[in-house]
């Protein structure tokens, strides 16, 4: 496969542009090779600069549910660019966007709409630390929650031991108020709420882990973490980025019947344009400016394009169930391809999957948490990955990331995508 301009183009990106890159992952540096560069995408497919056609399985990271460029997205955000493109100004499409959201996710009862998924989960803590008044948080390993200081920390060695920063330009001081335990165990969680009575804000997860490839939560892990948040007083976050109106209308939180405090949003909710939101209970929104005391403000924040965008995604979403029926399908016929192949094949390899999102591990071991994943053979799967590229397949370029379905993908597409991974797998197990 020829990818010489896109080639061209990421070593030129590399004398302006931090790694070439304006995302770490998307520099393919977990895989190897040069990444290819996108030029326009339709329905299931993507074309990169070298006019290469993929089928997609990123789908943006999970926005894309309808596949790219739905003609119902592209016509409201036509029609609202005539408008002109920012304001700075409350309109319409906010609040009936907002309504929308809260008659929508079970435990929302008021909302904010911000700009990314990033700026969401930091505005949730900040609340979350302003109505408790106190300062520590709990996250969990594998769990990423975008790069606010306060989730770049690696856990410490035990429930009194500070976790570190993970990143330089964290402080020290960040480190000292973010608790960091296993994900999938709830004796380390109470041990950690144990070790600090009183002085835990907020716990914040993936209710289904996408960042370090698609983790379940075990049976009774999130019905735990809420007695315990009942029992404490602390604030309970999902951070729904990637699994809110993904898994099905209400989001994670509606699939397994479990109402967390506040919920952080994403990705599908501004239809492909970048839009964040936090909501919940009305008792803790009230405490946001300029209704209460805790400060978040965004000059393009329910941006006009963006909120014409994410309203025709969520009203389609809310008007067509059969969505999630069709999205449960398509995951349970790939995940059935890729299971027999792997069989046939001899081989037993992990695959989690709920719904529309998955992840083929290479690994024996069974997947429930960061360590299990960390037990795959990455430079293996950097092999498969190239090898579903050749054979214009477009994943995600690391292991521990999950793969996001679309309703464009039709039956013909999944038995290309079957085809492709046997074909593949045969390829690097030699």
């Amino acid at each position: 496969m020829n990818i010489s301009t896109s080639q061209a183009l990421f070593e030129k990106a590399q004398g302006f542009i931090p790694g070439g890159v304006n995302s770490p992952v998307r520099a393919f540096r977990a895989v190897g090779g040069s990444p290819v560069f996108i030029k326009s995408a339709k329905g299931p497919y993507v074309y990169d600069e070298d006019d290469n056609e993929y089928i997609e399985l990123i789908n943006s990271w999970g926005p894309m549910i309808l596949g790219h460029g739905h003609e119902l997205i592209q016509k409201a955000v036509s029609d609202a660019i005539q408008h002109s493109f920012s304001f700075g100004a409350p309109t319409r499409r906010e609040v009936e966007i907002a309504e929308l959201i809260v008659s929508m996710v079970p435990s929302i009862e008021k909302v904010r709409m911000v700009n990314s998924g990033t700026e969401a989960t930091m505005s949730a803590i900040r609340v979350a630390r302003g109505f408790t008044g106190r300062d520590k948080i709990i996250k969990f390993e594998g769990c990423y929650h975008g790069h606010g200081d306060s989730f770049l920390i690696a856990a410490g060695s035990g429930a009194v031991t500070f976790g570190t920063p993970d990143s330089p330009g964290v402080t020290k001081g960040v480190a000292n108020d973010t608790l960091t335990a296993p994900y999938n165990d709830l004796e380390a969680v109470q041990k950690l709420v144990d070790a600090n009575k009183g002085a835990i804000a907020a716990l914040i997860l993936e209710p289904v882990v996408g960042n370090m490839g698609c983790v379940l939560p075990a049976e009774g892990f999130l019905e735990g973490l809420r007695k315990i948040c009942d029992e404490e007083g602390i604030v309970f976050i999902f951070d729904e980025v990637m699994t809110g109106f993904r898994l099905s209308k209400g989001g994670a939180q509606e699939r397994f019947g479990i109402k967390p405090d506040l919920t952080t949003l994403g990705k599908i909710i501004g239809g492909g344009m970048p839009v964040g939101a936090y909501g919940g209970k009305a008792e803790i929104m009230n405490w946001v400016s300029p209704l209460g005391p805790v400060y978040q403000a965004g000059t393009l924040s329910g941006n006009p394009i963006a909120m014409a965008a994410g309203l025709t995604m969520l009203n389609y979403l809310n008007e067509h169930p059969e969505v999630y029926t069709q999205l449960e399908v398509s995951g349970h016929k790939l995940v059935n391809g890729f299971t027999n192949s792997i069989k046939k094949l001899g081989l037993n390899y992990t695959i989690n999957s709920i719904g529309s999102m998955y992840t083929l591990f290479f690994t024996e071991q069974a997947v429930t948490d960061f360590p299990s994943a960390k037990t795959s053979d990455l430079p293996l799967f950097g092999k498969y990955f190239h090898a579903m590229l050749d054979r214009g397949i477009y994943m995600g370029p690391s292991q521990f990331e999950s793969m996001f379905l679309s309703t464009a993908l039709e039956n013909s597409h999944i038995d290309r995508i079957i085809q492709a991974n046997e074909e593949s797998l045969k390829e690097v197990i030699g």
